[in-house]
């Protein structure tokens, strides 16, 4: 992607639709001037006097205990420096964004106009009652060490600057483990830190309590080695002030067990990597161009153990593995400060989290066979769903053994249980479909990409490496609209009805005709047909000269499956194509069955949906749990439409034990785990969450999934078409660039699951 395209882009998700990142939602009703009397006047003075009598009811009665403040005054914005407060706005609006989907945090951004240490402290201590806690952010050292240090000391609730001890956080725990796997002991390695910021600071700190030994350790900034013979070294400096004879970072790295790298890109030489001790330990952590490139450093040295803050390469240090955790767990105990005892048990949470078995997710999400403890796996993954209810726990364990927290957890696993419905947010969902695309790109055919929304689901997908394009229809327009868009890379184009694709049309029409010869088809039809760019697109997948297809932007649905089902066919064992629609809720993922093909099908129909619905949820990573809807439960109702659906779960229970499903149910049931127990304990349900939801006919199932995507604002990622032999998957008329992408990410996930 050029750099203007980048520009651009990234100016417009800020700007539109609208402007910034985050927004206030009411939590409580508001639609009746009832609602409203007890929202504010007169009913809101009730808790006012509540609070008046027991502060500690501010925590009961407002949102103080869920609302963290991101606060800077923009002196050290990520790699952009001094910017002032208003420049670093989009980026605290982006760190309150990181809290929320990671941790379900609410977040103000607070920008202060002050770079004055006294008024800057001034002014974050009388805004303090408003938070549960401060989260200090890109504030410049060595202001940012007395900043934090007295606001620790002077407020009662959690202060942390992440720029120092998230980094320190999740490079220590990396570090621990990275020792364990070439077995040193940390009080016996020697340790080269190049970088003398406020993270390099923290960082250090921190292995210091670790076990390091400060006479091993040798801190280099941009003058070289910091010597005890220095002039005007920084108290934080002299702290880590060396007298050994060396004076330049090559000089440094020789016999060093250790590099951490918190400086700046491609100061590091092969050379420098050579003259390292056996087994070298290497965090380049400088982003986006570490101190020296993880493939270089790979090639240089095989008995390597490299991490770096790219995701792109193993053993990411990514401080959103820290920072929403932390405060999850500080905030549930409501701790008065984030002390040294709880960063350590962030440390060790997050290097046991390393040790254990990885979920099968995990796996999914990056491709691979099975991750495992060693090398390339030091730390966990960003996107381990485990995070959120591993690390506030020991955070919060930390917390009351150190006698800062004010509301002790007595219910363990009731705990971790809530931490795990917080992690409920659709957005994670797609964010997991992406990444695993994007570890093993498949070529995807865009059947109508000479229309303007297609194209640019394309360049999306290209440029975020989801997979590689193929574009069909009417070249000239297209190339007229690739320009238009800035959209230079060279993909391929096929226009089905040129000259240009005549062997093309004549080979894919009598391969068709050869499968349909017995089927009223004449070869001449088979070739016309080819001009048909459905037609085309689906043989082009069928000859494998492309490992997907996406369509139905412009034509209704029914016409758009025909050529589908006709020239990719069913899969192995399928008796019936169907759909379904991953619908991303506030209550987690959920699929929705059969949304588009099958009008009312019968009970052997519905048992072979759930069948395939089942099959594609596991292939997302989910555990489903499938429950069949009605608008009767258990039999409550004779009619045909209930004894249908009795029918097809008898079917399943009796020859697919293993699914894990029932029915017949009404909705409410089916949703709400305390209904469902107290009416119906005999359920198969009972004790797990539904995830899977099949309906008795389309018209239920088509207007349940549009009215979530209007009214609750549900997404939708679909419809997924369930059954075919190769991976077609038709969109909705008129779906969104969105939409698109993330269908174009479905197919490549389905082309990777039907390779193996």
């Amino acid at each position: 992607m050029s750099d203007s395209r980048k520009r651009h882009e990234a100016l417009l998700y800020h700007a539109k639709p609208k402007p910034g990142k985050i927004e206030v939602i009411p939590t409580k009703k508001y639609t009746t001037q009832h609602d409203l009397t007890l929202a504010y006047s007169p009913g809101v003075a009730e808790p006012c006097l509540e609070i008046a009598r027991d502060k500690k009811n501010v925590y009961k009665y407002t949102a103080k205990g869920n609302l963290v403040a991101v606060i800077t005054n923009g002196t050290a914005v990520l790699g952009l420096g001094d910017i002032g407060p208003l420049a670093s706005k989009p980026v605290m609006e982006g760190k309150g964004l990181l809290f929320k989907i990671f941790a379900d945090i609410d977040v103000f951004d607070i920008e202060i106009d002050a770079t004055d240490v006294n008024k800057f402290i001034e002014t974050v201590k009388a805004i303090a009652p408003t938070f549960g806690g401060i989260n200090l952010e890109d504030i410049k050292a060595p202001e940012a060490f007395e900043i934090e240090k007295r606001l620790k000391e002077e407020l009662d609730i959690p202060v942390m600057h992440d720029d120092q001890h998230g980094t320190a956080i999740i490079s220590a725990a990396a570090l621990k483990n990275a020792l364990e796997i070439i077995e040193k002991d940390i009080s016996k390695v020697k340790i080269v830190v190049n970088g003398a910021g406020a993270a390099a600071i923290s960082c250090t700190r921190l292995y210091l309590r670790l076990g390091a030994k400060k006479e091993n350790i040798i801190m280099c900034d941009s003058k070289g080695v910091i010597r005890k013979d220095r002039d005007s070294l920084t108290c934080q400096k002299e702290e880590f002030a060396t007298s050994l004879d060396v004076h330049t970072l090559d000089e440094a790295m020789q016999n060093a067990d250790v590099f951490i790298g918190l400086s700046k890109g491609n100061i590091v030489s092969p050379e420098m990597l050579l003259s390292m001790t056996k087994n070298p330990i290497v965090f380049a952590m400088a982003n986006p161009v570490p101190e020296i490139p993880y493939d270089l450093a790979c090639a240089t040295r095989e008995d390597i153990i490299m991490a770096t803050g790219r995701s792109d390469h193993p053993n990411q240090v990514n401080n959103v593995l820290g920072f929403p955790f932390i405060f999850r767990g500080a905030l549930d105990v409501r701790a008065t400060k984030i002390n040294e005892e709880m960063k350590m048990a962030a440390v060790n949470a997050l290097a046991d989290l390393a040790k254990q078995s990885v979920p099968e997710q995990v796996n999914i999400v990056y491709d691979e066979v099975s991750l495992s403890f060693g090398k390339e796996y030091i730390i966990p993954k960003p996107f381990d769903p485990r995070l959120i209810y591993e690390i506030p726990p020991a955070i919060a364990k930390a917390a009351i053994e150190s006698g800062v927290a004010l509301e002790p957890i007595e219910d363990w696993d009731k705990y971790r249980d809530q931490l795990m419905d917080r992690s409920g947010i659709g957005s994670k969902e797609i964010r997991l479909l992406h990444n695993r695309a994007k570890r093993s790109p498949k070529s995807i055919v865009f059947a109508e990409a000479d229309h303007l929304d297609v194209l640019k689901a394309a360049q999306r997908v290209f440029e975020e490496k989801i997979g590689f394009p193929i574009l069909l229809g009417r070249k000239e327009v297209i190339l007229d609209l690739k320009d238009e868009l800035g959209f230079t890379a060279d993909v391929p184009i096929y226009d089905p009805k040129t000259d240009e694709e005549t062997e093309r049309r004549d080979h894919f029409g009598f391969k068709y005709w050869e499968s349909r010869q017995r089927k009223g088809i004449s070869l001449h039809q088979a070739k016309k047909l080819m001009r048909e760019r459905n037609y085309f697109a689906a043989m082009m997948v069928n000859e494998g000269e492309a490992d997907a297809l996406i369509t139905g932007y412009s034509r209704p649905y029914p016409t758009v499956v025909k050529p589908m089902i006709e020239l990719i066919g069913k899969d192995k064992g399928v008796t019936r194509i169907a759909a379904t629609n991953l619908m991303l809720t506030n209550q987690g993922p959920m699929f929705l069955a059969d949304t588009t093909i099958n009008i009312n099908p019968t009970a052997k129909d519905l048992a072979k949906i759930s069948q395939m619905t089942y099959k594609i949820a596991k292939m997302f990573g989910m555990k489903p749990n499938i429950a069949m809807l009605s608008f009767s439960n258990f039999g409550s109702s004779n009619s045909d439409s209930s004894r249908k659906i009795q029918d097809a779960v008898s079917y399943i229970h009796r020859y697919f034990p293993d699914v894990n499903i029932d029915g017949e149910l009404q909705a409410d049931f089916a949703l709400n785990p305390e209904m469902l127990a107290r009416e119906f304990p005999f359920s198969k349900l009972n004790g797990k969450k539904v995830n899977v939801l099949i309906f008795p006919n389309l018209e239920s199932a088509n207007i349940t999934y549009k009215l979530l995507k209007q009214i609750d604002g549900s997404e939708s990622i679909g419809p997924i078409i369930l059954g075919l032999k190769k991976p077609a998957h038709i969109i909705q008329l008129g779906a969104s660039v969105d939409e698109m992408v993330n269908m174009a990410a479905v197919a490549v996930v389905d082309a990777q699951q039907k390779q193996r």
